[in-house]
């Protein structure tokens, strides 16, 4: 496989050497070992952190979609309802995944270019719906958004929704999560985001009510959240842990904690803001518009009038650079560079955008 000196696709990002090295260390059986378990714990404390809550940390083995299927499938039966806040490809497609399951979806939805904002209009729906669940993504990566989402908490809490769930695979570490005070009850991660590590994990946090509805729910499933609930308890997991998983999403954490919350708030902020004011002076088109709040993770813009996306792909590859592209209505549209985690770093966006100035030049 072909590799690019310079990586800004938004996730998976490059992984830090110390990283990797976790993945080389032998390791025995998580359901056999006690250093397992005190592993775990470890790791769920330092996750604890990053998503600003006290609630219990699930940590499972698998990519970040893992966690967006488990929380729907372990809390949902047929027939409840779901409230879809959506502004973008993921948002709309949660609600997508609850109808599948047999639940009964209403959507609020907004265009991709929006943020969350008119708060009547949802509180509205809420009044009138009833959800069980009301559903949101914090970052959306194909529009490079970020939703506010304290007054969304604020309305499940005074309308005494039983479940809050969100997406923020694409914004834990690199931008503020506080789970408890907007009243979060499924605080969904992963690992290849802003913690920079293997896409091979995914964890989020389970509030008291949402242990109470999966209880109730009894989801058996391979990806059900159930059994985790015992599982440090009785030692037993529902399958076989990944032992080198959990110690690389410890190391991540750990680092994202050493540098410190803030900061690193502070230097995903910086990369984002330098790099769209490059892309404006070198004449690219941000996406969205004025007025929705773009995200400080991953930075979406328009691929130059005349260019096709397989053109723009294979100009800036051809340079050394690889950029990722967007799905649904924004497919063939839109570009993104993904600075998050260990790309967010102004010497390799500078370089990117050097790339990319030289490319639209290209005739």
């Amino acid at each position: 496989m072909k590799t690019y000196p310079i990586p800004m696709v938004p996730g998976p990002v490059v992984v830090p050497e110390v990283i990797r090295q976790v993945y080389l260390e032998p390791y025995g059986s998580g359901d056999l070992e006690t250093e397992f378990v005190e592993l775990y714990t470890r790791t769920q404390r330092r996750l604890k952190a990053i998503c600003g809550t006290r609630d219990d940390i699930v940590i499972m083995s698998g990519e970040g979609m893992l966690s967006l299927w488990s929380a729907l499938k372990s809390c949902l039966v047929t027939g409840d309802r779901v409230l879809a806040v959506a502004t973008g490809v993921f948002g709309y497609g949660i609600g997508e995944m609850a109808q599948s399951i047999g639940a009964e979806v209403k959507t609020v939805g907004f265009s991709y270019d929006e943020t969350i904002n008119d708060t009547p209009r949802i509180e509205a729906a809420i009044a009138e719906f009833k959800p069980r669940m009301i559903t949101a993504v914090h970052c959306e990566t194909p529009s490079g958004t970020l939703n506010p989402l304290e007054e969304l908490g604020r309305l499940k809490h005074a309308y005494r929704v039983p479940l809050f769930y969100v997406d923020t695979v694409a914004g834990a570490g690199g931008v503020p999560v506080l789970a408890d005070d907007w009243h979060i009850d499924l605080c969904l991660g992963g690992s290849q985001k802003c913690l920079s590590a293997p896409p091979d994990m995914s964890f989020l946090s389970v509030s008291p009510k949402a242990w109470e509805i999966i209880d109730a729910v009894g989801y058996v499933g391979y990806d059900a959240l159930k059994p985790f609930q015992q599982a440090l308890k009785n030692r037993f997991f529902p399958y076989t842990p990944s032992w080198q998983g959990v110690a690389a999403l410890y190391a991540a954490a750990g680092l994202l904690l050493a540098e410190g919350l803030e900061n690193s708030f502070n230097r995903h902020d910086a990369t984002a803001r330098f790099c769209r004011r490059r892309l404006v002076e070198i004449g690219i088109d941000l996406f969205p518009a004025v007025g929705a709040i773009p995200s400080p993770t991953v930075t979406a813009a328009r691929i130059p009038q005349g260019i096709s996306w397989e053109v723009w792909d294979r100009r800036l590859r051809e340079r050394g650079l690889v950029v990722a592209g967007s799905y649904g209505p924004l497919a063939e549209k839109v570009f993104r560079l993904g600075h998050m985690g260990t790309q967010a770093d102004i010497d390799l966006v500078e370089q990117a955008l050097n790339v990319i100035a030289e490319a639209i030049q290209q005739r």
